[in-house]
């Protein structure tokens, strides 16, 4: 089965996912602390966090092949939060607003493409649920994001906080998970389940 070799180099790079799940926890963990602070540094805090889940998004894409080319949602995903940090922290002064939509249209395409690839390997690893359900995660914060802009900051770093924790903690448990199966033989398929 010609997903057979990226399944091994998704086992093999597994520390990959696990540096964006931490990535994604340390920024959750920072918004929680500093819930008073200006937006100026939560600009950054995001920018941050933005930028460095996109590197290690194409760091991953080019380590984990498919069928000998980058995997092109970790691509996206990867120029997604690399453009969402450079564009932070060019105009750092950007209003609240602005912030929230750029935030919550970044979560909606990161979650689809995080959904296209948990379906691509739902055949191929068991609890690839995972991944779709941070994708599922990222779709529903950008949504109710861009419907509901105006609530106030305080609450939106909480919601902000609150999303990236849950979701580090997915992406955490999906890269233990592969470590685990990497020493310890073959991922069961989802039909044998």
């Amino acid at each position: 089965m010609p997903n057979e070799a990226f399944v091994e180099q998704l086992r093999k790079n597994w520390g990959w996912i696990a540096l964006r799940g931490v990535a994604a926890v340390i920024f959750g963990v920072l918004a929680f602390a500093w819930p008073g602070a200006t937006l100026f540094v939560l600009v950054l805090f995001w920018g941050a966090y933005a930028l460095a889940e996109g590197i290690f998004a194409l760091i991953a894409a080019f380590k984990v092949r498919d069928q000998g080319k980058p995997m092109w949602t970790f691509v996206a995903i990867g120029i997604l939060g690399i453009a969402a940090g450079i564009v932070t922290f060019l105009w750092p002064g950007v209003t609240a607003l602005m912030l929230l939509m750029f935030i919550a249209v970044w979560a909606f395409f990161m979650g689809i493409f995080q959904i296209i690839a948990a379906v691509r390997l739902r055949k191929e690893i068991a609890h690839e649920w995972l991944l779709g359900l941070s994708g599922v995660l990222s779709v529903i914060f950008g949504a109710v994001m861009m419907a509901r802009p105006v609530e106030g900051l305080l609450a939106v770093v909480w919601v902000v906080a609150a999303y990236s924790i849950v979701f580090g903690i997915l992406l955490l448990v999906l890269a233990f998970w592969l470590k685990n199966r990497a020493s310890g033989g073959a991922l069961a398929p989802a039909a044998q389940r």
